[in-house]
């Protein structure tokens, strides 16, 4: 294998956007199946994804189990190919658009789920299984996968790992991240990896589960993982609660945060998104400026209690109705308009940029009262909703094509917004990743030193620079 040299920076290879002869023959002799595409109509579905950058591949290959995808590797790192894992395409920086060219890596067909260990709250998976298989599988024991992006119906768990997503119930149950137990994956060099445990405890050699949890396939390709799993609470308790301004609901989060209950899910929505939730369908008291949408989980003896103590520290000043959704059905209704919402957006303005900035939660009425400022300075609409429990906003800024003023106003806006959210001790990406969308702005966050630590890192693990280049970590500096 070739060696690594710490003393210069990985290679980002040359844009490869049509295999020569040779290297299609090589690359389609691993796959007999028939499983290289190499028809430009093929290859333009493994093109995009929820960022809605475009590169086209030169090929894109299904591999159907962990020795295909280690040839695979290895036929990339002999031909120089650059090469870019994938899910099914959900995540929203571009992490999954090969920008280089060369191979795209589709794990979709392997999806298998093969085992449940209920007695040892474990599940093992294929990177390709889909978040609700998984969630269907432990489901059937009495148990469930903590991270629950909104994307879980049709997001694979390769994909939730390797960008550490979280969701709704990260606020009391955390990221993909905190529910591994170990993965096999394949490095930039070929080799297989096998990481962490079978057990809920390990303190034999260095974490590389969790360094390779929210790496966005730079430094491996995930092929099979083990999750941990979790009692399913017997009941759920959704709350409503409506405020006068953006600023009472901001102060009510960390009022809610501050007492011993944590919520499973605690949201929050801004005046703009609020009337969008409205709009689908959600009775709604009129005049409101903001909403927190709050789930506590729990058994009978416990619930009650956890909900009485979280009801008394969302209200305070600036409360306009705090409600208990009546039913299952209720409650299914307004969780289903909040995760349209980012979607709905677009019925507002053509233009959407979406970031997931988080700040700490004692923060958040500093972080709102920001944007409110920077909407004004800037002439631009600025909707944000998301896991407040988390500090963890979804800052949409919006823009109308046909007015230049607002279109030119979009990046000075959303640079200054990422300061804002450094200056709040916060972090540009909550949950959504780097990849393309933010890696200009990494080194705002990460000091000079621990960026050319992580360098090296990727060094180890990809000495060619082959997986997925142009991601995650900003170029080195020249010398």
């Amino acid at each position: 294998m070739p060696s690594t040299n710490c003393s210069t920076p990985p290679l980002e290879p040359a844009p490869v956007r049509e295999l020569d002869a040779a290297a299609s023959a090589r690359l389609r002799a691993l796959l007999p199946r028939g499983e290289l595409l190499t028809d430009p109509a093929d290859r333009l579905a493994y093109a995009y994804d929820n960022s809605r950058a475009q590169a086209l591949p030169a090929a894109v290959a299904l591999p159907a189990d962990e020795d295909q995808v280690q040839a695979l590797v290895a036929a990339c790192l002999e031909l120089r190919l650059p090469l870019t894992a994938r899910g099914r395409g959900t995540n929203t920086t571009g992490a999954t658009v090969p920008v280089a060219g060369g191979l795209v890596v589709s794990l979709e067909r392997m999806d298998r789920v093969l085992r449940v260990s209920p007695g040892d709250r474990l599940l093992e998976c294929q990177a390709g299984a889909l978040n609700a298989q998984v969630q269907a599988a432990a489901a059937e024991h009495g148990l469930f996968w903590a991270p629950d992006p909104t994307s879980a119906g049709y997001s694979t768990i390769g994909g939730n790992l390797a960008c550490n997503a979280g969701g709704p119930r990260a606020v009391k149950y955390g990221t993909a991240r905190d529910h591994v137990l170990g993965l096999d994956a394949i490095d930039g060099c070929g080799r297989r990896l096998r990481t962490g445990a079978s057990t809920t405890k390990s303190a034999v050699g260095y974490d590389l589960t969790r360094l390779l949890c929210g790496s966005e396939g730079t430094l491996a390709l995930i092929t099979r993982a083990r999750l941990r799993l979790l009692p399913r609470p017997p009941l759920t308790a959704t709350l409503r609660a409506a405020y006068a301004d953006v600023a009472a609901a901001a102060a009510a989060v960390a009022r809610i945060m501050a007492q011993p209950h944590t919520p499973c899910a605690l949201e929050f929505l801004d005046a703009d998104a609020t009337a969008l939730v409205r709009e689908a369908g959600v009775d709604l008291p009129a005049g409101i400026g903001a909403l927190l949408l709050i789930d506590v989980d729990g058994d009978a003896p416990t619930l009650p209690a956890a909900v009485a103590a979280i009801g008394a520290a969302a209200a305070a000043a600036g409360l306009i109705e705090l409600r208990h959704a009546d039913d299952t059905a209720a409650a299914q209704a307004l969780w289903a308009a909040r995760k349209a919402l980012s979607p709905a957006l677009r019925r507002l303005a053509p233009k959407k940029v979406n970031e997931d900035v988080a700040v700490p939660v004692t923060r958040l009425p500093e972080l709102i009262d920001g944007l409110r400022g920077l909407s004004v300075r800037h002439g631009l609409p600025i909707v944000s909703f998301g896991h407040a429990g988390n500090g963890n906003l979804h800052v949409n800024l919006l823009a109308d094509p046909a007015r230049p003023q607002q279109m030119a106003a979009l990046e000075p806006c959303l640079r200054e917004v990422f300061r804002l959210v450094l200056r709040l001790e916060g972090t540009i990406s909550g949950e959504h990743g780097v990849g393309l969308a933010k890696r200009e702005f990494v080194g705002w966050e990460i000091d000079a030193p621990t960026l050319d630590a992580m360098r090296s890192i990727k060094r180890a693990f990809d000495p060619l620079g082959i997986l997925n280049p142009g991601k995650a970590l900003p170029s080195p500096p020249a010398r």
